[in-house]
């Protein structure tokens, strides 16, 4: 049993869910006794973590697609029944100059991690409605809070989930609760494959904390933001980020 029982038989959808932070949320819910349905483009990956996970449900599709994303959602319908919480999760990032980005970069950016949220509220809210009671958890950035050189597509669309998430929260209260989750760095696969070692370490002196999060700890806010301890939650960006957006940190003073 986890830590939050009211999580226990709820049906929760989770997109990027075959790796980093989605793959930790959906073992996450798993333990908390959750019907876990995640959706995610990368076969082999979904393949994989299925049949690592037999517990688990799951579609291959692009969360850019409209006709891939209402697909997804109808196979989870098939399996649960329904929907009652959605932690939309799925999202890419290219370390580029904003000279060198190109139009066709720059849309897939968008259409991933902002076209995706919008697709995937869209099919949940629908579903959520004749039920009158649901969960949505978008996962944001700090990158949308504040300006992050090299990554203007990506912080474009972060800044475009936070808003997202606030409009939604207003316009379905009071029984559907929206709220957006902003980590910092966290060491996933993709977070490995943009930077070096030595990168690494460097954005690790920045941070108050002096390290990155795990994606289960990411994992573990989602949990609690999707049970009834956070009830009163709705509209919020919620940080994690080891203090990052704080405010100037000055590493190697004395403590």
């Amino acid at each position: 049993m986890g830590n939050f029982r009211d999580l226990e038989g709820k049906r929760v959808l989770i997109t990027g869910g075959a790796s980093g932070i989605g793959l930790a949320t959906a073992k996450r819910f798993l333990e908390e006794g959750s019907s876990v349905f995640i959706v995610d483009w990368d076969k082999k990956a979904l393949e994989g973590t299925l049949s690592g996970n037999p517990r688990l449900a799951g579609a291959q599709a692009d969360v850019s697609n409209p006709c891939e994303v209402k697909g997804a959602f109808e196979d989870m319908d098939a399996v649960f029944r329904g929907i009652d919480v959605l932690i939309s999760n799925a999202g890419i990032s290219v370390r580029k100059p904003f000279l060198d980005i190109t139009y066709e970069q720059w849309s897939r950016i968008l259409r991933i991690n902002l076209d995706g949220m919008f697709l995937c509220a869209q099919e949940a809210i629908r579903r959520m409605k004749g039920q009158h009671s649901g969960v949505i958890l978008f996962t944001a950035s700090t990158n949308g809070l504040e300006g992050h050189p090299l990554y203007a597509d990506y912080n474009a669309s972060k800044a475009g989930i936070i808003l997202l998430a606030k409009t939604l929260a207003l316009e379905f209260a009071p029984w559907l609760r929206v709220n957006a989750v902003c980590p910092g760095y966290v060491l996933t696969p993709m977070q490995k494959a943009e930077y070096t070692p030595e990168m690494l370490e460097e954005v690790n002196r920045n941070i108050p904390l002096n390290r990155h999060a795990t994606p289960e700890e990411v994992a573990g806010l989602f949990a609690f933001l999707a049970s009834g301890l956070a009830a009163y939650i709705t509209g919020q960006t919620i940080c994690i980020d080891g203090g990052e957006t704080a405010g100037q940190y000055l590493s190697g003073l004395e403590k």
